[in-house]
């Protein structure tokens, strides 16, 4: 195994009172150390599925999920991980959310080394003058920000963003993609984000995992992203290839759709 992050063979079946279902099948994928990969799909394709057992908060039911070679079946403080709702503790204000992680990943630093690498990774993300709010009084673009600091503060290996910006508004998205790049280009860490967005994922991106339809979803396609890096976004979207990336990716999407309506007519 070459890459930092190897999915072998990965199937999930949950058992429904209607029978077994099938999540996610034979998925097969590589992810290398520094990369920043987008896995995209429909809904219901299996794709948070897939991140959530590489995040080891499900169990597969065949197949590996392998970091350096070595088999991840549990969570660890190598993946930080933020989801599309921010989760953070109510009773906690923004940096003792952060410091809470902290103290988990690194329980050697003492109370002030842990404020200090709290608010290093909240300034990274621009909301150092939030630090003694709680989440109520912060907008959910703030509150994001915050879990997008309490995953860096962690020190990972990589990170798994499962639709980190599915519920905010379009500019607010934009400004968290803005951010999220930034971040990326000082500490390079290797990302898989969860995105159902096209455009997103070819302004953020190095590759592409594009997955099936599902029940049963599985890899259908991978496309690298072509974009000089560090991305602005007027560039990217003048780029001559951006528009035939786009039409392929949502061609693929579409095909997808259609034979699974197909499937399911028969």
């Amino acid at each position: 195994m070459n890459h930092l992050l190897e999915v072998a063979n990965l199937t999930k079946i949950f058992t429904t009172p209607t029978g077994p279902f099938v999540a996610v099948q034979e998925f097969e994928a590589g992810i290398d150390d520094g990369e920043f990969v987008c896995l995209l799909g429909h809904s219901g394709c299996g794709k948070s599925t897939v991140l959530s057992i590489i995040a080891g908060l499900e169990k597969a039911s065949v197949g590996s999920v392998y970091v350096d070679g070595s088999v991840v079946d549990s969570p660890g403080t190598d993946r930080g991980v933020v989801f599309q709702a921010p989760c953070l503790l109510p009773w906690l204000n923004a940096e003792e959310n952060v410091i809470l992680a902290i103290g988990q990943a690194l329980p050697h630093y003492g109370r002030k080394q842990k404020k200090e690498h709290a608010q290093k990774y909240l300034e990274m993300v621009g909301v150092a003058e939030f630090s003694h709010q709680p989440p109520a009084e912060l907008s959910l673009g703030i509150q994001q920000r915050v879990s997008l600091a309490r995953a860096l503060a962690l020190e990972p290996r990589f990170l798994l963003l499962d639709e980190p910006f599915g519920m905010l508004d379009s500019l607010t998205r934009f400004e968290l993609q803005d951010t999220l790049l930034k971040v990326w280009e000082q500490t390079h860490k290797t990302v898989l984000m969860v995105t159902h967005d096209v455009d997103e994922s070819l302004y953020v991106a190095d590759r592409l995992i594009l997955m099936t339809d599902g029940p049963g979803g599985r890899v259908g396609k991978v496309m690298s992203v072509p974009f000089e890096r560090p991305r602005e976004r007027a560039a990217v979207l003048e780029h001559h290839e951006y528009y035939s990336l786009r039409e392929s990716i949502f061609n693929f999407l579409e095909d997808h759709a259609l034979q699974s309506s197909i499937r399911r007519a028969n």
